[in-house]
Order: C-alpha cells, then structure tokens, then sequence
C-alpha cells in the first residue's frame, strides 16, 4: 500500500503540472500527459509502472461512461439516435473488417487475430476529442453525436474483441450463434441498466442525506457495470443506460443539496481519472518497447502505420456515406434532418483518436491458448495497439484545432452559442415572471403576513430587473455584475474581520460564506453560463 501511494503522489503532481503548462500552451492536456507518460517511462531509474487491464476495465471505465451518460441530454441522444448508432456500431464493425483484412493480406496474421487487433482498435476514445471539441467551440449537434458514440461504441468493440479472442483461443466460431449472443447482451444490458438507474434514484430519494446520496451515485455505475461483465457481457452499455436513465430522471428526483456537491465532486472524480489515464498510458512505453526486441524494427514500424492508415481511412470511408446516403434514400429524413455541411462531417471523422480502452483490451489478451500454444503475435498487437495510440493521440489530436479554424467551425459554433445564450436568457426571464406573478396566489394559500409577502415580492422583482432585456445588453449586465462581485468582496473582508474580533464563531462564519459563495457561483453562471464540465449528478 506504501508502495501505490509513493508513486501516486509523484503522479498527482506531474498531472498538475502538465495541466497549469497546457492551458498556458493552449494544447489539450490528454496530448501533453501520455507525451510526459513516455518521457518518464525512459528515464533511467525509474520504477515502472504497468498498467492492469481489469484496472482499466473494472474500475476506471464504470464511473467515466456513467458521469458521461448522465451528463448527456436524453432528449439530443434520442434525436441524434441514427448517427450515434451508425458509428457506433457501424462504424466499429466496418473499422474491425477492415483491420483483419489489411493486416490478414499485407501482414499476414490469419483472420482470428486480425479480427482480435481490429477489436481492439476500432473504438475511438472519447475523453480526447471531447475536451479538444469543447474547447474549440465546435457546433453543439457534432459534440452530442461524437459524445454519444464515445459511450456505446466500447460496448461494441468489447464485445467483438471477446468473440475473435475466444475464435483464437479454441479454433471455433459461430457467425450465427454470435449474432444471437450479441442481441441478447444489447436487449437484456439495456433492461438491466434502466432497472439499475430507477433503483439507484429510489434508494438515493429515500437517503435525506447529501452523503449517502454521493456514495450511492459513486456505487451505481459498478452495480451497472460489473454484474453484465461477469455475466459474460461487456457492462458498457448497461452503464450507459444506466446514467442515461439518471440524466432523464434525475432532476426531478436528486435534492438541490446533493446536486451541489454532486457536482463538485464527480467533475473531481472524472478529472483525476481522466487525467491519470493518459498518463499511464504513456507510462506503459518502457514495458512494451523491451517486448518489442522480440521482432525486427521493419515488421514493427510497417504494422503500426499501415493499422494506423486502415483505422483511419476506414472513419472516412464510413462517415461520408453514412451520413449522406440515408438522407439521399429517404425523402422524409431529409426534410426531417437537413445534410450537415461537409465541414461537419470531414471533422467528425478527423476525431478517430484512440485511448485507454484499446490499451487496456491489448494487455487483457490471454498469453496461452486453451491447447496450451502461445497466443499469436500477442505482443506484436500490444505494440501495434500502443503505436495507434500514441499516432493519432498526438498526431490527430495536434492537428484537429488546424482543421478546425481551417474549415471556419469556430464562426458557426460562436453564433449557435449566441442563440442559446440567448435562448437560456429568455427561459430565465420567464421563470423570474412566473414566480413574480405566482407569490400573490401561493402567500394567500399558506396566509403570509402582508410584511413578509412584500419582502418576497421585492426580492423576486429584484431578481427580474437585474436580468438583461437581451443579448445586446451585455455592457450594462457586466457592469452590474463587477459591482455585485465588489460588495461579496466588502463583506467577505467584514465577516472576516468579525472573527477575528470574535464576534461571530467559526460555525458561524462557515454558514454566512457558504451563502456568499452559492450567491457568487449563482451570479457567474447567470453572467457566462454554466461550466463545461458540469455533471448534473
């Protein structure tokens, strides 16, 4: 145990470092953690850290698919259902195909392990793209629809990579009694993650503690995930369901307390995982560079480029047909669902960058077969795996903001979010309305004092006159805010100075500046909007 925490706290400190340089370079902070993951891993010296694949897959994936679903709208996710679903299945199954056929024809690997290699590199990583997508403003509909393959896309390839790797392992495989498993584990996943979901809000509904409700959020998504998984299903999409389920639901049952610090505490959570993910997956560069002795360094560099090309041509390939053709064959979809520019779509399929799931499938491969031989060029898929990786992370990841001010999203994402800016305004206005004109009614129901029922109403009518009539007046809207900010100012320094002369106690100055600051966090979010990594949980 000693062991684990003097190495993770080195960990803890590089992550905060390679943060505060990312965001002064303006690079995304994934590319610059698995690139100080490598330059670790081949110092000289230094303990090695290897990566447990059940880790990655048991412990890790669970809660970042889970806070990813629930920080999904359901409503977008149902109306970007096609798309999602065509990459990720479609996709997935397309991008496998075509692995095991290039690496089967130029490498010469037989079909089985193709098939186990194209598994394992046919989902794109989610965590990447997304928070390179967000920062670069790209228009919200593409978001929602990579977001929402990110989530289902490892279910597939999961699922896939167990049906080539048990093919590899026994000699035998069943196209027809595979389709069926594969059904039955999407139905009966998707059922048992509802069931997961609806339990989860009940049990937290009955809690009344903020606490319990946190600890019962952080357990769902491994009840969701582990009992599929053991079962001999893959779990992804049960967890999906799952947070999708507490995203629709959710907001009506979770108590304001437990959101707050929900809240805080998820976005923590996501961040330290995310952020410890790519730096091991660097870190694993000096235990897979020591197997690689084991093939000449031809063999290796050929592999790792032309898998890299298949996986990403192969997205081209996919995307373009699959997301004009529908509309070309169904005139009703296309009235429905106008083409999105080919800007859009060239984007989308630029974001076929690679992560911690494929890593964490290549190092799970068993290192026998059941006759007892060693399992076909395992190490070779490793590195192949971890070359793919490190290529389109840092390769694609580095040239997807070039791409993207090249083809001028930024412009079109600045006036979509002034709409909804504008959109949010106007929700705003009418519940500040609403409630101003409710007071009357609902004070005459519970026989409010008129002093009382004109201290509330002056409340809510101040909080109507502080909200700007529109978008354009931004300027007078800053300037209120400046000034609200200055007087949380002034009486912060006040309660303090009233502790220092023992006026108030401590409990009592924890109170007051809890109030202060939802008071500060409210007025930020009415100024800028919420943050980007919100979760309502």
């Amino acid at each position: 145990m000693a062991e684990i925490i003097k190495t993770f706290l080195p960990l803890l400190g590089v992550l905060v470092v390679v943060a505060v340089l990312a965001r002064r370079l303006r690079i995304a902070p994934s590319i610059l953690l698995v690139i100080a993951g490598i330059i670790l891993a081949l110092i000289p010296g230094l303990p090695n850290v290897e990566l447990a694949p059940e880790v990655v897959l048991l412990v890790v994936l669970p809660p970042l698919i889970y806070s990813a679903g629930v920080a999904m709208s359901w409503r977008e996710f149902k109306f970007n259902l096609r798309p999602i679903t065509l990459l990720a299945f479609g996709c997935v199954v397309f991008t496998t195909c075509a692995i095991a056929a290039g690496t089967h024809y130029v490498l010469g690997l037989d079909w089985a392990t193709g098939f186990v290699l194209g598994a394992i590199i046919a989902p794109p990583d989610v965590v990447a793209p997304l928070a390179i997508a967000r920062r670069l403003g790209l228009p919200h509909r593409l978001v929602v629809v990579l977001e929402g393959e990110g989530l289902a896309n490892d279910a597939t390839a999961l699922i896939l990579y167990r049906f080539a790797v048990i093919a590899v392992t026994t000699g035998a495989f069943s196209l027809p009694e595979a389709a069926g498993t594969f059904a039955l584990i999407v139905i009966g996943e998707i059922i048992f993650g509802i069931g997961v979901g609806w339990l989860s809000l009940r049990l937290r509904r009955l809690a009344h503690d903020p606490r319990v409700e946190i600890t019962l959020s952080l357990m769902t998504p491994y009840l969701a995930y582990w009992v599929p998984e053991h079962l001999g299903g893959s779990g992804v999409l049960a967890t999906v369901a799952c947070g999708l389920y507490v995203s629709w639901r959710g907001p009506l049952l979770i108590r304001s307390a437990t959101r707050l610090q929900g809240i805080f505490f998820w976005d923590l959570i996501v961040y330290l995982i995310e952020g410890m993910v790519f730096l091991v997956t660097g870190l694993q560069a000096r235990g897979i560079i020591e197997n690689a002795h084991f093939f000449p360094l031809r063999d290796i560099v050929v592999a790792v480029l032309l898998t890299t090309a298949i996986a990403i041509v192969a997205r081209f390939v996919w995307v373009f047909p699959a997301t004009y053709l529908p509309r070309w064959l169904i005139p009703a979809l296309r009235r429905r669902d106008p083409s999105p520019p080919w800007q859009q779509v060239f984007v989308l399929a630029t974001t076929g960058v690679r992560g911690i799931v494929s890593l964490a499938a290549a190092l799970a491969i068993p290192f026998t077969t059941a006759a007892g031989a060693p399992f076909p060029n395992r190490d070779l898929i490793l590195f192949v795996t971890f070359g793919v990786i490190i290529l389109t992370l840092v390769g694609l990841g580095s040239l997807l903001p070039a791409i993207v001010r090249a083809l001028g999203l930024g412009n079109a994402a600045a006036e979509e979010q002034r709409r909804e800016r504008a959109a949010e305004l106007a929700a705003r206005r009418r519940l500040a309305e609403l409630t101003s004109s409710r007071v009357d009614e609902f004070a005459r129901d519970i026989g409010l004092a008129d002093e009382a029922l004109r201290t509330i109403k002056s409340r809510y009518d101040s909080r109507l006159s502080l909200l700007p009539q529109s978008l354009e007046d931004g300027e007078l809207a800053a300037q209120r805010t400046q000034l609200r900010f200055a007087l949380l100012e002034e009486e912060r320094k006040l309660l303090h100075d009233l502790l220092r002369k023992g006026e108030i106690t401590d409990e009592a100055r924890r109170r007051i500046e809890r109030d202060l600051d939802l008071e500060e966090q409210g007025f930020r979010t009415t100024a800028g909007g919420a943050d980007d990594g919100e979760r309502p949980l």
